[in-house]
């Protein structure tokens, strides 16, 4: 059995005409149309997607990470726990003066942490809603594959908070209009976090050494911090295993990476020497031995300061380990 190529926008996305996102009129149905833009843009990849329906993955034929219930076997709270809630508030206390805090979420799948990230930033619980929570908080959040993201959008709960679009991350042209899209309806060329969660590795294995080092530059010159948890070496003998066990071909670029070993270095190595990013904090490991590294961008440092009293609390707590280089 052949292994499916990652799924990439069609060609009419080569001569896509991104709207004018500032036009006049409802900020929230702005907001929307601006959602469905950029749907359209992602061109054949939606249709493709409801060609291919019903689909049915076998366990572990997910070789992009596009699981279609990952989060019953790594649930959200294992990663909230270690967060502290007040976290975006205090990195960016003017944001909401003035436009929302902006976040950037890629690999979102179906949306299930999405959506728990977002209602932790803002102190929101089961079932509450908010009407300013949009003013407070934005995030894009893309995925490879439009099932899921289809399933993320019927889903989502804070439709006016949370946009969802099918992006291959790696496909630079329409990674650029996307991106540059949604921000521009902020008056923004970058995002103010970026959350990477158990990605890295999808994108290694199947974009080699030089695809990952690409991909972490593409994530620190878009964001001014970068929440980070990569997997582990072992998590990549799994993800081999699993393929060869039903049969599929291996990932092209598994045994001849070089980058491996301790990845969470690794990352940490690429980042700061490469990228210009400074690790801020560790703020420790989930159940599944991942842990949540915390970035920023070294230019950043002067204006998105970490106060005082969030480092001290994370210390007291012993959630927060820092590294000192």
């Amino acid at each position: 059995m052949r292994r499916r190529r990652a799924l990439e926008p069609g060609p009419r996305s080569l001569s896509l005409q991104v709207p004018d996102f500032r036009f006049r009129g409802d900020p929230e149905a702005r907001l929307r149309l601006m959602a469905a833009s950029m749907k359209q843009a992602a061109g054949g990849v939606e249709e493709t997607a409801a060609e291919e329906e019903p689909r049915v993955l076998e366990p572990g034929a997910a070789p992009f990470g596009n699981f279609p219930h990952y989060s019953r076997f790594h649930p959200p709270e294992q990663r909230l726990r270690l967060l502290p809630p007040e976290l975006l508030r205090r990195l960016f206390p003017q944001s909401p003066e003035t436009r929302p805090i902006l976040g950037l979420d890629v690999g979102c799948n179906s949306g299930d942490l999405s959506v728990a990230l977002y209602k932790h930033f803002l102190s929101l619980h089961d079932g509450e809603t908010c009407s300013d929570a949009s003013r407070e908080l934005h995030l894009l959040c893309c995925d490879i594959d439009p099932v899921l993201v289809e399933r993320a959008e019927k889903e989502c709960p804070f439709p006016d908070g949370l946009t969802f679009i099918t992006l291959d991350f790696m496909n630079h042209r329409t990674r650029k209009v996307l991106l540059s899209s949604f921000l521009s309806q902020f008056g923004c060329s970058v995002f103010d976090i970026g959350f990477c969660m158990s990605i890295t590795m999808w994108i290694h294995l199947n974009h080699g050494d030089q695809g990952l080092w690409e991909f972490l530059a593409h994530l620190s010159s878009l964001c001014c911090y970068l929440l980070v948890e990569p997997q582990p070496w072992k998590c990549y003998r799994s993800a081999a295993r699993r393929l060869r066990k039903l049969g599929l071909h291996d990932f092209d670029h598994f045994r001849s990476l070089a980058i491996r070993g301790d990845m969470a270095n690794q990352i940490v190595q690429i980042l700061t020497q490469d990228h210009g990013m400074e690790l801020v904090c560790c703020f420790g490991n989930t159940s599944w031995d991942r842990s949540l590294l915390l970035f920023r961008a070294k230019q950043a440092t002067e204006t998105h300061l970490i106060p005082e009293s969030l480092i001290e609390e994370g210390k007291e707590r012993n959630r927060i380990r820092f590294w000192r280089q």
